[in-house]
């Protein structure tokens, strides 16, 4: 029965960590979308939401998806993406 259980929490890490891993691409193009449209953002703005964006694809190609995510929800917060 340990064993069991064991081997159902190992499925569920894999596949939670998986889903974030294709939730980063979903994100990214959310804010190239809304970059695309050219915002009304300071100079200020639209430099940290392009730093983010960068960081964000360098976590994801690193397998830091829980990172990325986060670093690319900053951005879309700037951009007012949901």
């Amino acid at each position: 029965m340990k064993m069991h259980k064991l081997l159902l929490g190992v499925a569920f890490f894999a596949v939670s960590g998986a889903a974030l891993a294709f939730h980063c691409p979903a994100d990214m193009k959310k804010i190239d979308a809304a970059l695309a449209k050219n915002p009304q953002l300071t100079a200020a703005q639209m430099s940290e939401v392009k730093k983010l964006r960068a960081d964000g694809e360098a976590m994801h190609k690193a397998s830091k998806h829980q990172e990325s995510v986060d670093t690319l929800a900053k951005a879309m917060k700037i951009l007012n993406v949901q």
